[in-house]
C-alpha cells in the first residue's frame, strides 16, 4: 500500500511529534554515517530538541576539530580567545545538569511505576511521565502490530502451500479413479494389460 505524502507543517500531537523526531533524527544520523563511509567525507551534525536536549556526529574526528576547521575555512566568524576557552566548558556543565534532571525524573518514574508513589512527584512530571507512557505505549502497539503481520503473512504462505499440496492430492486421486475406470475387460489376450506402480507413487 503506498504511502500517503507527509505535510510539511508541525506535528500537533505531542506522542506522535516525539516519534516523528525519534525516527527521523535516526535516519538522518545514519545517512549522515552512510555518506562519509562511501564518499570519505568529514561530516559534523548538531541537532536540537524541542526539550533543548543535544544531539551531535561527527564521522571523523572530534565534534572540536570539525568546528576549528569550519572556522579556519573563513565562512565562520573567529569567537575571541576567551569565549574559545569557556564555551565548551558551559556546553559540558549545562549538558551535566540537564542529564542529572532527566535522570532524576526517570527515576522519579520508576519509583511511581513500581512503588506507586505518586506524592513525590510534582504535576509537571506528572504530565512528562504521561507523555513518556503515551509514547512507550504507542511504541509496544506498533511492535506489537509488527509482529502480528508477520505472523499473519507466515499463516497464509503456510495455507497456500496446503492448499497447492491438496489440489495436487485431489488430481492424482482422480486419476487415479479413471485408471480403475477404464481397466481392460478380461479377453482370451494371454498377457493383460498392467499399470506401473509410479503412477500411484506421489
Amino acid at each position: 500500500m503506498a504511502r500517503g505524502k507527509v505535510q510539511m507543517k508541525r506535528i500537533e500531537n505531542s506522542v506522535h511529534r516525539q516519534v516523528t523526531f525519534c525516527k527521523r533524527r535516526s535516519g538522518l544520523l545514519k545517512k549522515a554515517k552512510e555518506l562519509s563511509v562511501l564518499c570519505d567525507a568529514e561530516i559534523g551534525v548538531f541537532i536540537f530538541s524541542a526539550h533543548g536536549k543535544l544531539y551531535e556526529l561527527a564521522t571523523k574526528g572530534t565534534m572540536q576539530g570539525l568546528i576549528e576547521r569550519y572556522m579556519k575555512s573563513g565562512r565562520g566568524t573567529q569567537p575571541e580567545p576567551a569565549a574559545i576557552e569557556t564555551q565548551p566548558d558551559m556546553d559540558v556543565k549545562e549538558e551535566i545538569n540537564m542529564l542529572k534532571q532527566e535522570i532524576e525524573i526517570l527515576q522519579k518514574e520508576l519509583r511511581y511505576m513500581f512503588g506507586g508513589r505518586a506524592a513525590e512527584m510534582t504535576l509537571d512530571e506528572l504530565i512528562e511521565l504521561e507523555k513518556h507512557l503515551e509514547i512507550w505505549i504507542y511504541q509496544i502497539r506498533s511492535t506489537k502490530m509488527d509482529i502480528m503481520f508477520k505472523e499473519i503473512q507466515q499463516l497464509r504462505n503456510k495455507e497456500g502451500i496446503l492448499k497447492a499440496a491438496n489440489q495436487y492430492l485431489q488430481d492424482k486421486v482422480e486419476e487415479n479413479i479413471v485408471i480403475t475406470n477404464s481397466a481392460p475387460i478380461t479377453t482370451n489376450i494371454p498377457y493383460p494389460l498392467t499399470i506401473q506402480n509410479e503412477i500411484f507413487q506421489y
